[in-house]
């Protein structure tokens, strides 16, 4: 089946990379990805930050995006990672995405070289002209130090293949002025579980997620009552999720989720430096968040 931006809606997790003894868990990342889509997650986002990109080599990277398209095998949306700071080599992770059928891509701000405005709308500009696939633009401030100005959102809107953002802004503001200035198609998908509800009821349309790795049918869940527009039940549901919400960063991302994902049997919670392992403390949060929402005993 082929996707358009109006399906990417709903809970998307924002995959880990599983590792075992230095290397990519192959066996281990098939097995998430179709678990995730039993559970319900609305679609998959493979290579992101939580997924470490920025420790993957080149042909990792490549290796988890076409595993993750051969697994969804069409059930539902693939937003392959393929950002860089490095214009070139964002392009040619885009060309690769569209190669094995990813259905759009995440593609980050240059973190590091510290853009201009006019840089970064250049920056998705060069890509959305060499590659012809929907563009997620990843507007992740905290991580990037670099911003995406509600401006030049507005810019990059009007370009064919910028289809929408991953907003981790945690400005709840910018929804609202986002789809003034972007219209009502712009695919708006919040990068923060704890503000879902908040963001969707300012016009987004979903969450890509990092709670969703371990508890994936409860974050699917939340979200169907949002696209039927029963807040009740959703508050509800989103306050039994907050200690786990809140657990997934209580330590550098994404060690406390791959711990959390190792609770559940589904990959070890290896990681690559400089990121480290979760220590006792968090091990601890962790679990207490999982037992209450009955997700471990």
């Amino acid at each position: 089946m082929t996707f358009s931006p109006k399906d990417f809606k709903g809970s998307f997790p924002a995959l880990i990379t599983p590792f075992r003894s230095g290397e990519v868990d192959e066996a281990a990342f098939r097995k998430l990805v179709n678990w995730q889509i039993e559970q319900g997650s609305n679609g998959l986002v493979p290579c992101g930050t939580t997924g470490e990109s920025p420790t993957l080599s080149h042909t990792e990277h490549m290796r988890v995006v076409e595993m993750c398209v051969e697994e969804a095998n069409g059930r539902v949306p693939v937003i392959a990672g393929a950002g860089s700071n490095s214009t070139r080599e964002a392009i040619e992770l885009t060309k690769f995405a569209k190669s094995v059928g990813a259905d759009a891509v995440l593609s980050v701000t240059g973190y590091y070289n510290k853009p201009s405005q006019e840089g970064l709308y250049r920056h998705y500009a060069a890509i959305a002209d060499a590659v012809d696939m929907p563009i997620i633009v990843y507007n992740i401030p905290g991580r990037a130090v670099v911003e995406v100005s509600v401006e030049t959102m507005g810019r990059l809107s009007k370009l064919a293949n910028v289809v929408g953002v991953k907003d981790a802004t945690n400005n709840l503001a910018r929804p609202l002025r986002e789809r003034q200035i972007c219209g009502p198609d712009f695919v708006q998908l919040s990068g923060e579980d704890g503000t879902a509800i908040s963001y969707v009821a300012n016009g987004g349309q979903g969450c890509i997620s990092v709670t969703a790795n371990c508890a994936p049918a409860q974050c699917a869940a939340l979200h169907r009552h949002l696209m039927a527009g029963d807040y009740k039940a959703a508050l509800a549901l989103q306050l039994k999720l907050m200690p786990l919400h809140d657990a997934m960063f209580c330590e550098p991302s994404p060690a406390p989720a791959k711990y959390a994902v190792s609770l559940l049997g589904r990959a070890t919670d290896e990681v690559r430096l400089p990121m480290m392992a979760a220590t006792e403390a968090a091990r601890t949060r962790v679990k207490l968040a999982m037992t209450a929402l009955g997700l471990i005993g």
